[in-house]
């Protein structure tokens, strides 16, 4: 049985040889020796293939919230999930950062990944939401979640230039200066 994992792989090979648009779901079932319905038994879309387990990923996010000091800054504790959300093993690293050139660089890909943002952003205001005592789609939580996201997305770009670098560096770096409000503190 091909796992999960190894589709995503015979994929993210497919779509850098042949690119996204041209690589057909048909294309990665025959490469995987699996018919075409066990690859939309793991994935609603060929849309969906790059984003992996995203749907786990977020469940996990949510325990990581879940399981934080009540008494932690709110900013921190998005910082902690975040950076937990995008632990990686060191294997999968290089997997890793094809998939996300692919899902920042593939025109074709951006709109699902609108979609796929807002569920993100959702579990970081639902999280700020509880913090605060506000409801997730009041101001204040909607803002922490669209800011964090556009940090991460930051964090993610400069990873894809810079191959020296370690993703959970990047995003530490850009969210502690997230919880000091984006702007340097004057020496004292």
């Amino acid at each position: 049985m091909t796992s999960r994992s190894e589709i995503e792989h015979i994929a993210l090979d497919l779509f850098s040889e042949r690119g996204f648009d041209t690589t057909t779901v048909d294309d990665i079932a025959a490469a995987a020796r699996i018919g075409r319905r066990t690859v939309f038994r793991y994935y609603a879309s060929k849309n969906d293939i790059p984003w992996g387990a995203f749907d786990e990923q977020l469940d996990r996010m949510r325990r990581t919230f879940a399981a934080l000091p009540t008494d932690l800054p709110v900013m921190t504790g998005v910082r902690m999930a975040v950076l937990e959300f995008n632990e990686v093993h060191p294997e999968e690293q290089p997997w890793h950062r094809r998939r996300l050139r692919l899902i920042l660089g593939t025109p074709a890909l951006q709109a699902h990944s609108t979609l796929r943002y807002a569920e993100w952003r959702r579990v970081v205001a639902e999280y700020a939401a509880e913090r605060l005592g506000l409801p997730p789609d009041e101001l204040l939580p909607q803002t922490i979640g669209y800011a964090s996201l556009g940090v991460a997305l930051a964090a993610y770009e400069r990873w894809l230039t810079e191959e020296g670098r370690e993703l959970r560096e990047l995003l530490d770096v850009a969210f502690r200066s997230l919880e000091r409000g984006l702007v340097p503190q004057p020496a004292r």
